[in-house]
């Protein structure tokens, strides 16, 4: 197996694949990046195919995608699910990210 820009983690997989399986739907989870937020890019998850020029990351049956504009963002991050006082959710720890806000959903280059 190669080295992806990107990876997920196992608890991520699982959290994936159980909520793909209640859908209906791939056990495939699109991370993308959208300009705004309170820190300047903020990050979208959603269910969906593979797309041509996607950097594809699979672990314990389930695959991470990013699009290649939203790859430059992203190289070299991590995609967690973590379950706290706060809620359950989907965690990105990027390395490219400057700062990042109290919400954990947006950051800055």
């Amino acid at each position: 197996m190669t080295d992806t820009p990107i990876s997920l983690t196992s608890s991520a997989a699982r959290r994936v694949a159980t909520i793909a399986e209640k859908q209906g739907k791939p056990a495939i989870l699109r991370l993308s990046v959208d300009g705004g937020g309170c820190a300047g890019f903020s990050y979208k998850f959603g269910f969906g195919e593979i797309e041509e020029g996607d950097a594809i990351a699979v672990r314990d049956g389930a695959t991470l995608v990013v699009d290649p504009v939203s790859l430059d963002l992203l190289d070299g991050s991590e995609v967690d699910y973590v379950e706290g006082l706060g809620g359950a959710s989907f965690k990105v720890t990027n390395p490219n990210a400057a700062s990042g806000c109290g919400c954990g959903s947006s950051f800055s280059i």
